[in-house]
């Protein structure tokens, strides 16, 4: 397995999180393709050219391209139009530059598949899974608001094994699901294409409804995200990576442990101890 970084978690910028993993030491990148000078607008041919030249001459990969517009995702029918068509840029882009994983939030899928916004999803992401196939991409679903088994079934229902994938972030899972993360693999391992590598606490149950509903921008009142969740640097929270890892292997995933660090006021040197943190479990 290789060590990503995503390079908006330095909050350095395009070229200043570049030179900042290259010195940190990581294989490769994630970028963030939904804003600034890296959404598929802003980049005209050359532009394209020009990044994937720099990130080669670096000596990076890139990894994965991050293609999460925020919001609910694809669980609101009368929005999905428009993000379908933001998303197939993201994957275009994520091709032109070399690389063939896109990743996103897709929103809450509801444990009963008979619930409306479940077939609203569906449909949206079968439509992004099929896209990706025909260019040779894989549209990458991130774990997080429903326990692995939901997801597991979602993926099944959708059934394009070529361009559906699953983009596995642990501390998702132990944050907001508590789910056990060795079982959790081994019921994904099949779609696993990319990871993030990160680490957290669940301070206390949580309705993943009402918390995905507050990282959207809905305000709801006595409800404060913050009293239940809480990121922390690698190795420091729920996540075992010393069963963690081994469970990966066993998939036969050798991709990236791609460093994301959305917290703390130190996210240089958080990244740096978790590329050496990850290292010496991978010796």
């Amino acid at each position: 397995m290789k060590i990503g970084v995503m390079v908006e978690s330095f909050r350095a910028g395009l070229r200043g999180g570049l030179q900042a993993a290259c010195e940190v030491g990581a294989d490769g990148v994630q970028l963030y393709a939904t804003s600034g000078e890296s959404h598929p607008e802003n980049m005209d041919a050359a532009a394209r050219a020009e990044l994937k030249s720099l990130i080669a001459d670096m000596g990076l990969e890139l990894a994965a391209v991050c293609g999460d517009f925020g919001g609910h995702g694809f669980s609101v029918a009368q929005d999905n139009p428009k993000r379908i068509e933001d998303s197939r840029k993201v994957v275009d882009l994520a091709v032109e530059l070399g690389c063939n994983v896109v990743t996103t939030h897709i929103g809450v899928v509801p444990d009963d598949s008979s619930h409306p916004r479940y077939a609203v999803m569906l449909d949206a992401c079968g439509e992004l899974a099929r896209y990706g196939e025909s260019t040779g991409a894989t549209f990458a679903i991130e774990t997080g608001p429903e326990p692995a088994a939901v997801l597991r079934r979602f993926l099944d229902d959708i059934n394009v094994p070529e361009g559906l994938g699953v983009n596995f972030d642990p501390a998702n899972l132990v944050m907001v699901c508590r789910d056990d993360i060795p079982m959790a693999v081994n019921l994904l391992g099949p779609y696993i294409v990319h990871t993030h590598a990160k680490d957290g606490v669940n301070l206390k149950p949580v309705d993943a409804e009402a918390l995905y509903g507050a990282f959207a921008g809905e305000a709801t009142e006595g409800f404060d995200w913050r009293e239940y969740i809480r990121e922390v640097p690698l190795g420091e929270g729920d996540v075992d990576f010393e069963t963690y890892l081994p469970a990966l292997r066993k998939t036969g995933f050798d991709g990236y442990l791609t460093i994301e660090r959305e917290a703390g006021d130190s996210p240089r040197k958080d990244i740096g101890q978790a590329v050496k943190f990850l290292r010496e479990l991978l010796v």
